[in-house]
């Protein structure tokens, strides 16, 4: 069975586990699960007051602290809000993503 990395669309069904189970760790970042986001997360750096609530609870490690401030791997963000709802001080808002389908 071929590794997650070594899987692409020339892969043969049989090369491939059941269901496409992932049985090895860290493979998220092969993928740039940003691409499903709907919402997309704003810092309102004068809001923040570095307790940095948000990076441990943000379920796709998307939060990265920059420069001793929170950013955003967008590659990974599927803009779930869990961020913006436990920060006590609003400095995460959320606004819809824009999305050219034409």
């Amino acid at each position: 069975m071929r590794k997650a990395e070594q899987i692409n669309e020339q892969s043969k069904w049989y090369e491939l586990t059941p269901g496409c189970e992932i049985y090895e760790p860290g493979t998220a970042r092969l993928t740039n699960t940003g691409e499903w986001r709907t919402q997309t997360p704003t810092f309102l750096a004068d809001r923040c007051k570095q307790c940095l609530l948000c990076v441990p609870y943000c379920p796709d490690s998307a939060i990265l602290i920059q420069d001793g401030r929170p950013d955003f791997d967008f590659d990974h963000c599927k803009g779930c809000g869990i961020c913006a709802k436990v920060c006590p001080f609003g400095a995460i808002t959320f606004h819809k993503e824009a999305h050219d389908h034409g």
